[in-house]
């Protein structure tokens, strides 16, 4: 290894690893920055080693190792790109500890253990990226943390989950019921065998922390975000399950669509208030507008006014943008993802709201997309 090199190891090559490997070997010469470090892949860790050499992945880099490749001296980055919380919360946190940056675009162990691993990095000065974790290729945690710092945020709303946001639109558009597009969806890879993650809320959940992480500068609970309300669309249910074809049809007659909006502010006594729920939105508003699999995240705050991030929020090419753009930025020195925020934790409990959110009708459609 050279001084001018960045030794990288992949923990995972499913389907984002796959395009990063990829690039690695078919594009090699945009991760070779100006100024910055050459980057260099020295490892892949995978469960099925035969199973990553049949689909054509680097034999002599592969190994079902992954603690090993986080402790080789000589690996300069780790990919966590593994999902899911241990073995991923366990290894990243090692990586940091030893000094060595991390990027990963796993939003529940940024969610669920983020104040953990914001310490480490800060304590090791080692950097700590997780672009990916939200909006798959939009780069909008970059913006927030750097761009957008002198401002003073006082809401953040959109659509970060494209399942959810696939199947309310085929309902929409179709007239179908949730179970039989929930299926289709499934049938056409849009959702897992397992699909709560994404249509109870909690995939949407775990990106609204991190947006708050920089947005507001704290470390809300998972917890703490409302994922269903005592009124409106789907009411008492998390998600997007309980809405039903005649929800659909009644929000169409007022000229509304639903949408499963994450959304974050400040209350009158400073406290973040934060909900992921079945919206009214106005039809032809830019998040009635946003259809299918696409995220959109709108973000006001002074003096800047509003502002919008729109794109491709998963997918392997999509993700796999974020994740090499967050490995350039560490070849280049620009740290972590938070810039230079100031560090941040979880607030005291009783500074936590109530999870009481405004009932899911009721925000629509002043709490929705045209402002």
């Amino acid at each position: 290894m050279t001084a001018a090199q960045l030794r990288v190891a992949l923990l995972g090559a499913g389907t984002v690893g796959a395009e990063v490997v990829r690039a690695f070997t078919h594009r090699s010469a945009r991760l070779a920055p100006d100024g910055g470090r050459r980057l260099e892949l020295v490892g892949i860790a995978v469960r099925d080693v035969d199973g990553a050499r049949a689909r054509g992945l680097p034999a002599d880099l592969l190994t079902d190792a992954p603690a090993h490749l986080v402790a080789d001296p000589e690996t300069d980055v780790v990919v966590e790109l593994m999902g899911g919380d241990e073995p991923a919360h366990t290894l990243v946190a090692a990586a940091l500890a030893a000094g060595k940056g991390v990027v990963t675009a796993n939003k529940h162990i940024v969610a669920h253990h983020g104040p953990e691993l914001e310490s480490i990095a800060r304590r090791t000065e080692a950097a700590l990226r997780f672009e990916a974790a939200v909006g798959g290729g939009i780069p909008v945690l970059g913006p927030l943390a750097g761009e957008l710092a002198a401002n003073e945020v006082s809401e953040i709303r959109g659509i970060v989950n494209g399942t959810t946001n696939y199947i309310l639109t085929a309902m929409t558009d179709e007239g179908r019921g949730y179970a039989e597009v929930l299926a289709a969806a499934q049938a056409a890879g849009y959702a897992e065998a397992d699909p709560s993650g994404d249509v109870e809320g909690h995939d949407a959940v775990n990106k609204l922390v991190i947006l708050v992480r920089l947005g507001f500068g704290v470390w809300i609970e998972p917890g703490d975000v409302a994922i269903s309300a005592s009124d409106g669309p789907g009411a008492a249910r998390p998600g997007i399950t309980g809405i039903s074809a005649a929800d659909l049809a009644a929000a169409a007659a007022t000229g509304n669509v639903i949408k499963l909006v994450a959304s974050a502010r400040r209350d009158d006594d400073g406290r973040v208030v934060a909900s992921v729920l079945p919206t009214l939105v106005p039809a032809d508003s830019p998040l009635g507008r946003t259809a299918g699999v696409l995220n959109r995240i709108e973000i006001d705050a002074t003096p800047v006014g509003s502002v919008a991030f729109a794109g491709p929020g998963a997918g392997g090419a999509a993700t796999s943008s974020a994740v090499l753009g967050d490995l350039l930025a560490i070849a280049r020195g620009l740290g972590s993802t938070w810039a230079g925020l100031p560090p941040a934790g979880r607030p005291d409990r009783a500074d936590r709201p109530d999870r009481s959110p405004t009932p899911a009708g009721e925000l629509s459609p002043a709490g929705s997309a045209d402002r």
